[in-house]
């Protein structure tokens, strides 16, 4: 593979995960229910105090978003995304088998794993960074410890809810 070639994928996954990561982050915040529908959210899925990992969530999609899509500091926006999709994994689409359209982890994991991908590849030379002329990190090593390190910190984030249950309610941002 060409570096033009593996320039091109990155900024293919740069375009596609980061602006999607902004959009939901926004919507945590300014969708239908707002953060308040966010943070009630949250509390059902056993996530305390729901009121900052809310704010946490939107405020790591839009920032995580906003850098992988100008391609800077790579690896920390691409880990961030994999810690907010082992979240994501850990709670809501828990239990929910493989299908998203069931409430599944298969959009979390493809989520995580392009993330990955792109932390292996590095922001390419179409990035804010290389107009910057900053050294590029990126490589297996660098995608498996973004991985790992995520992943890790992703779930420790995860409160296990008291023993009646979480009181699952429906996202108030995705219509029914």
């Amino acid at each position: 593979m060409s570096d033009r070639d593996r320039d091109f994928a990155a900024l293919a996954l740069r375009t596609a995960i980061g602006p999607m990561l902004v959009l939901h982050g926004h919507n945590k915040v300014f969708g239908a229910g707002g953060l308040k529908g966010t943070t009630g959210w949250f509390e059902s899925l056993g996530l305390r105090p729901a009121a900052v990992h809310a704010r946490m969530a939107a405020d790591t999609e839009m920032g995580a978003g906003t850098l992988i899509t100008l391609g800077v500091a790579n690896p920390l926006p691409t880990a961030a995304v994999v810690g907010l999709m082992a979240t994501a994994a850990a709670t809501d689409h828990r239990g929910k088998g493989f299908f998203v359209f069931k409430g599944g982890w298969e959009y979390t994991a493809v989520v995580a794993l392009a993330a990955t991908a792109l932390a292996g590849l590095g922001h390419g030379r179409w990035s804010v960074e290389r107009l910057l002329g900053r050294k590029q990190r990126s490589g297996a090593a660098m995608a498996f410890g973004a991985a790992a390190l995520l992943v890790i910190a992703g779930l420790f984030l995860v409160n296990k809810p008291d023993a009646s249950g979480p009181k699952l309610v429906p996202d108030p941002n995705v219509p029914a």
